[in-house]
């Protein structure tokens, strides 16, 4: 089949995703640059990596290790010698996708369920290396009505995403606490996440559905707006397991096993950078400014809600199954028709 056709079966996941990756802001792709990484001790491969991510949530974890990168322009440096990354930051999913499928990335972060959409598509040639975002979306209140789902009885909420992965999270996490979505309360759908923030703040909603950065962006605009329940810790009262999930990292399987060391030292490398990003919000903003991944004043302040991870092996495979298996219960093609088997997790 050719490849054109593959990616048309994409645009199901693709659409699903938008909303999700929309939290960034909006541009042309563009490479960020290369270099090497530090602060590794595995043993060094010669071998370049070519890292795709999207501006938004999910690249900010990789940018102590995108602006060392840059900083080296490209030479091999430090204990991670044979170690280099070459990055590219992109505006939707839809950018990144046909570069990984035909090889020419060997890495990507990506929406959670696209990940899934990739491996059925590709016969289980893609693999999860890490989650590297937990839940962005937040439900906000330019009220103080709402202190818990209960709350949400007989009310309205504007919000965008219907038929993509926010509608799922919402209608499970109101049935699992035993809210009727249909019938216990309204929920305006909007096309646009911008839609609902002109809803509030035009005071023709009170309530609404959004994902960091846009609350910072709409707080910022709107007086008295607050965060009144975050998605992802009402997913963590459940306690089954399983998280809210917004992004992963995969790779081709084709890379992982023919560069296992490498793929190893960059895991190793995400995680310290995503550690120090955590740890050193106004510096890590600053860079994530530099790299045009979102504004730096709207990252500092989101920084702290934007649940940046780096789980791997088996708590990734414990969280990420879990949450792919509440989309495939809501709509199997918003997973590719099918939960992934055990080989879609690396090291798990």
């Amino acid at each position: 089949m050719k490849l054109a056709k593959k990616l048309s079966a994409l645009l199901l996941a693709l659409a699903m995703t938008a909303s999700l990756a929309a939290c960034g802001s909006q541009g042309d792709a563009s490479s960020a640059a290369s270099g090497s990484a530090a602060g590794s001790d595995l043993p060094a491969e010669s071998v370049t990596v070519r890292v795709a991510a999207l501006k938004g949530p999910t690249a900010m974890g990789l940018a102590q290790l995108m602006g060392q990168s840059a900083d080296t322009e490209g030479k091999e440096t430090g204990a991670s010698a044979g170690d280099l990354y070459d990055f590219t930051l992109a505006a939707s999913a839809d950018e990144v996708t046909p570069a990984l499928l035909q090889g020419d990335l060997d890495v990507a972060c990506v929406p959670a369920n696209l990940a899934a959409v990739l491996y059925q598509k590709t016969q289980g040639q893609i693999v999860t290396l890490a989650v590297n975002t937990l839940g962005v979306l937040y439900l906000v209140e330019n009220g103080n009505a709402v202190a818990s789902l209960a709350d949400l009885k007989g009310k309205t909420i504007v919000a965008a995403g219907k038929g993509s992965t926010p509608e799922y999270a919402l209608r499970y996490l109101l049935t699992e606490n035993g809210i009727d979505p249909d019938t216990d309360l309204t929920i305006d759908w909007k096309s646009e996440h911008s839609e609902c923030v002109a809803a509030l703040a035009q005071g023709a909603a009170t309530i609404a559905l959004l994902p960091q950065p846009f609350v910072t962006v709409a707080q910022g605009k709107i007086e008295g707006l607050r965060m009144a329940l975050d998605l992802t810790a009402e997913w963590d009262k459940l306690d089954n397991g399983s998280g809210l999930i917004t992004g992963v990292a995969v790779a081709r399987r084709a890379f992982v096993e023919e560069h296992p060391a490498a793929v190893d030292a960059f895991l190793q490398a995400y995680a310290g950078s995503v550690d120090w990003v955590n740890a050193n919000t106004a510096e890590a903003a600053a860079v994530i400014g530099d790299l045009g991944i979102v504004d730096a004043a709207v990252a500092e302040k989101a920084l702290p809600y934007c649940n940046i991870v780096c789980l791997t092996g088996g708590e990734m495979e414990a969280k990420l199954s879990g949450y792919l298996q509440v989309l495939y219960d809501a709509e199997p093609a918003s997973v590719g028709g099918a939960v992934p088997g055990a080989d879609f997790y690396y090291g798990a």
